[in-house]
C-alpha cells in the first residue's frame, strides 16, 4: 500500500469487519512488518491478547518516559509471565532529559501548555518516533478509539501515518465503546492496570494523570489542570490539534 487512495478503499472494507478479524488481517498480511504499540492500557489489552492467540511472536513495544506508575510496571511484568511474550521497551534520550529538567525543572508541565507538550514530546513522542524506526516495521497496531476523545472520532480502522512516511497505522477497536473493551477483559481474564480500580479511565505518566468523574470523557484525567485544549501529548494527534497523524 503505497497511496491514500489504496488505504482509503482497504479501510471502507475493514469498516465492516470485526476487531478480531482486522487484527488477524493485519498479522496475516504483514507477518514480521507488523507490531503492536502498547502504553499498557486497557485497549491495547485488547489487542495484545487478540494477536497472541493469532501469532505468540507478534512484537510488541512500549515506551517507558521515567514517569510511569508503578501499577504500569508492573503489568509489564505480568503480561511477560502471562503470554511468554516479549515486549521492546524504549526510553527518551537522557541527554535530551537532562537538558529539559536542568533548563526547566522536574515538573515543568504544570506550568504552560508549551511546557507541558515539551514534555511529552521528549518523553513520547521523540521516543515512539526512534521505537518505529529500530523495530523495522511497515506497519502499527495501536488502541486508539473513536469515543476516547473528540480528538479521535474520526479514527479509521486503517490509515497512512503521515509522520511516519512509508509507515501504515491499524486501529482493531476504533468503533469500540469503553464498555465493550472492558467486557472483553472481563470476558477473557485479560491482564490490566490495576489503577483503573481506583476510578482511572486512561492512564499515562503518574504527574499528568487522575482519576475521572461521572460523565467525564475517557481521557479528562489526563493533563485535567489545561482547560480548553485537547487531552493529546502529540504521538496520535499533533500541535496543529485536531489534526490525525
Amino acid at each position: 500500500m503505497t497511496t491514500q487512495d489504496e488505504v482509503r478503499k482497504l479501510a471502507i472494507d475493514l469498516e465492516d469487519k470485526n476487531a478480531q478479524e482486522v487484527v488477524k488481517w493485519a498479522i496475516s498480511t504483514y507477518g514480521s512488518k507488523v507490531a503492536i504499540s502498547t502504553s499498557l492500557q486497557a485497549d491495547s489489552m485488547v489487542i495484545i491478547d487478540m494477536a497472541i492467540r493469532i501469532d505468540k511472536n507478534v512484537k510488541v513495544f512500549t515506551i517507558d518516559t521515567g514517569r510511569l506508575p508503578q501499577q504500569t510496571y508492573d503489568l509489564i511484568d505480568k503480561v511477560r509471565e502471562r503470554y511468554g511474550i516479549r515486549i521492546s521497551v524504549y526510553f527518551p534520550d537522557s541527554e535530551e532529559i537532562s537538558q529539559m529538567v536542568s533548563k526547566h525543572g522536574s515538573n515543568p508541565f504544570y506550568r504552560s501548555v508549551s511546557l507541558r507538550l515539551l514534555c511529552c514530546s521528549v518523553r513520547k513522542v521523540n521516543p515512539i518516533n526512534h521505537a518505529l524506526e529500530m523495530e523495522g516495521i511497515d506497519v502499527w497496531m495501536t488502541g486508539l478509539r473513536r469515543t476516547q476523545v473528540e480528538t479521535r472520532a474520526q479514527t479509521p480502522k486503517l490509515q497512512i501515518d503521515s509522520s511516519h512516511p512509508g509507515l501504515t497505522k491499524i486501529n482493531p477497536l476504533a468503533d469500540w465503546s469503553y464498555d465493550q473493551v472492558w467486557e472483553y477483559i472481563n470476558s477473557n481474564d485479560v491482564p490490566y492496570n490495576h489503577l483503573y480500580d481506583e476510578g482511572y479511565t486512561s492512564i499515562g505518566c503518574a504527574p499528568c494523570t487522575r482519576p475521572t468523574e461521572s460523565g467525564e470523557s475517557d481521557r479528562a484525567g489526563r493533563w485535567w489542570w489545561e482547560k480548553g485544549i485537547p487531552k493529546e501529548c502529540g504521538i496520535h494527534v499533533g500541535p496543529a490539534w485536531g489534526r490525525t497523524i
